[in-house]
């Protein structure tokens, strides 16, 4: 059973790359920074090093959200397996359809479900749960929403002070596009650190509780390798979708507002993976780029796809949880008949929403990420740009010149007109 679950959470660590590839790449192949397959085998590789980077989030889902052995409190392998099914299925749906989700949030979901009904409200850490996960999942978007607009802000200012006549200023803000492949390599690199070390701390609790680890212990080095693994080749085989989905989303997002959507977003991860705080990536992203989108001149907010994000993002938890304990419930009543029963349904129904994935057409109805709804929630109004003083005065002159030759040529043709007329008196005379 242990094998098993093992296996199930390597499946949950490559739906969760498979789902948040777009979180790193999705603003720099919009604005044409990076091409996609570059960056989808970029994105890849760099979640492959992240994920060595720390263990900190590790250690506070094996050992701090859910009390295996304290207070008489045991977590079975059964109860990980069906709080990793649930996240799956619903990681897996919502990548089908578009809607607004969270694998981190689907992951604790689950695995509270199951526990929950495995070993009653007692099993859950909720001082840990509130600090660790519910806090830092409030203040982590605003926070990075908010640097992202002061950033963007900054950007417009310094290229506009630096070209006051504004005939460098495409120039001038093109080269963020250059900057957006190191910005977005930062985003993949933070999220193989924050959402790799989950997976590493499921496997751990599952250890734990099958008794071939110790209680306290962190992470050991086959399970941080094989985690890594499994992100990377799960963000590589999700590329496909980004290909084809780029164009539909994020056409609105400028080079200058995604370079400073992406460094807010790799800080906050970075900072907070490195503090123990399980962060959802996809949720950092989105604020950032709406953060961005708002620091724009002439920016104003679709309030109906915001309401549409936020509403995705608060079902998530329950939902992936209603589905795990559902599992848990199956596979407590039925013993090893439930567990089977559970393996083969989640089989079938993982099957059939790839399968069908396939088969859809891919449009911006049902983009791969937050990311591209995010980037829809900031409206930008056209605006005529006014011309520069300098232009203005260079389309006077022409004015002037075209005045002047426009004379001369009509001087030109009146001198003619009468050297006729005259000819044409003396040969009369004549």
């Amino acid at each position: 059973m242990v094998a098993l679950v093992i296996a199930l959470a390597l499946l949950f660590d490559f739906t969760n790359g498979f789902h948040d590839t777009a979180n790193a790449m999705a603003t720099p192949i919009a604005t044409g920074a990076i091409k996609p397959k570059t960056a989808v085998a970029l994105a890849a590789v760099l979640n492959l090093v992240g994920a060595f980077l720390s263990t900190e989030v590790a250690k506070t889902i094996s050992g701090g959200l859910i009390r295996e052995g304290e207070g008489g409190i045991q977590i079975t392998p059964v109860m990980i397996f069906a709080g990793l099914l649930g996240a799956i299925i619903w990681n897996l749906l919502t990548w089908l359809l578009g809607l607004p989700s969270s694998s981190s949030h689907a992951l604790f979901g689950g695995l509270i479900g199951a526990a929950v009904v495995g070993a009653g409200f007692g099993a859950v850490d909720y001082s840990v749960l509130m600090s660790k996960v519910i806090l830092p999942a409030l203040l982590a978007p605003v926070i990075a929403g908010t640097a992202a607009y002061l950033c963007t802000k900054l950007a417009y200012a310094v290229t506009r002070r630096s070209d006051p006549d504004g005939a460098k200023l495409p120039r001038r803000r093109g080269g963020f596009r250059h900057a957006q492949v190191f910005s977005s390599s930062l985003v993949a690199l933070a999220h193989g650190t924050n959402d790799a070390q989950k997976t590493m701390g499921v496997i751990t609790l599952v250890l734990i509780a099958g008794g071939f680890q110790a209680s306290g212990s962190g992470p050991v080095t086959w399970v941080v390798a094989a985690c890594a693994i499994a992100i990377a080749a799960g963000t590589y085989a999700g590329g496909w979708r980004i290909i084809r989905t780029m164009g539909s989303g994020l056409t609105e997002v400028k080079p200058a507002q995604g370079f400073s959507a992406e460094t807010s977003t790799a800080a906050a991860i970075l900072a907070s993976s490195h503090l123990g705080f399980a962060l959802s990536t996809t949720q950092v992203a989105s604020g950032s780029v709406i953060g961005s989108g708002l620091g724009r001149k002439g920016a104003t907010v679709r309030w109906g796809t915001a309401r549409r994000i936020a509403g995705g993002w608060l079902l998530t938890l329950p939902a992936a949880g209603a589905i795990g304990a559902a599992a848990a419930a199956v596979a407590a009543s039925l013993g090893v008949l439930g567990v089977a029963i559970d393996a083969v349904v989640g089989g079938g129904i993982m099957l059939g929403i790839f399968l069908w994935s396939r088969r859809s057409r891919v449009g911006s109805d049902n983009a791969i990420s937050d990311i591209d709804a995010a980037g829809d929630v900031v409206k930008i109004k056209r605006r005529r740009r006014g011309r520069s003083k300098a232009a203005k005065a260079r389309a006077a002159a022409a004015a002037q010149t075209d005045k002047a030759v426009g004379a001369v040529q009509a001087a030109a043709g009146a001198g003619q007109a009468s050297g006729s007329a005259r000819a044409t008196t003396e040969a009369d005379e004549k």
